[in-house]
């Protein structure tokens, strides 16, 4: 296997049969040229990319700051091992091209931010405490800060890479809808939520499962009859806002809740209060 393009130092091009791979490992390429064997011994990881895939992320490896890439591979390795399942190899590119971008705008003085750090936070716990171990790394490697909101953005990229995970316009789409409907809640019922009370958290991953299975078109959950009417019963003026909230998110979003979820969900807003 010979070189057929540097990219940077620790990054290589080859051609390895007709297939064009991107290898990399530290000082692969230090005081290598094309043509040159590429020794074995430095190999950590070979990309067979798509065509148009491999282009941008030679373009990433030949441009960005080295100790960048160095950190979003870390990243991505540390987030496989955790998970304990390979992530698609498109997040090479999409978090290294992002976390590069927010470590200027961070060295530059700008301000991350992020409406939806909360809920992703509750939406990708496993995911988010991958982004924690990010900030620590990057703080540690080139004395950094990234605030929260950049670790939200961190967790949606490895969410969103997880083989047959959803696409980052639906994993923000169920955040946004989770956002919704909190400030629907307060709004109704003139507080202010908890989102540190296990009530709160309850109540998120009930919502959580239920928009999983409008996605997949699962069935919800059977509630008694009779349970079902005492409820709407005993706490009428809950059961009217959980329909209101329901009405206003099937307007802005096209889900439509079902009587029992309507029910399941009076008793989680009653535990609120």
């Amino acid at each position: 296997m010979r070189i057929s393009r540097i990219l940077n130092n620790n990054a290589i091009v080859v051609i390895h049969g007709e297939q064009e791979k991107i290898v990399m490992g530290s000082g692969i390429a230090f005081q290598k040229s094309k043509n040159d064997i590429v020794p074995q011994s430095k190999i950590e990881k070979v990309f067979v990319l798509h065509e148009h895939t491999s282009e941008k992320f030679q373009q990433l490896l030949s441009t960005l700051p080295e100790k960048h890439i160095e950190l979003a591979e870390l990243i991505i390795d540390y987030a496989e091992g955790y998970l304990e399942e390979p992530l698609h190899d498109h997040i090479h590119i999409a978090l290294t091209d992002h976390l590069s971008f927010a470590i200027e705008r961070i060295e530059q003085g700008f301000t991350i931010q992020n409406k939806l750090t909360n809920e992703i936070k509750l939406l990708y716990h496993r995911e988010f405490q991958i982004g924690l171990w990010a900030r620590k790394l990057i703080n540690e490697t080139i004395n950094i800060e990234i605030p929260l909101d950049e670790v939200a953005h961190i967790a949606l990229h490895i969410h969103t890479a997880k083989i047959g995970g959803k696409s980052m316009s639906e994993s923000m789409e169920k955040a946004s809808i989770i956002r919704d409907f909190i400030e629907l809640v307060e709004r109704h019922l003139n507080i202010k939520v908890n989102e540190s009370s296990i009530n709160y958290q309850r109540l998120i991953t009930h919502l959580r499962f239920a928009l999983n299975r409008m996605a997949e078109g699962s069935d919800f959950d059977p509630i008694d009859p009779d349970m079902h009417q005492l409820i709407k019963e005993k706490y009428s003026s809950v059961y009217e806002i959980s329909e209101a909230i329901a009405s206003k998110l099937n307007e802005d979003y096209k889900i439509n809740f079902p009587s029992s979820e309507i029910a399941y969900i009076t008793l989680h807003l009653q535990r609120l209060i």
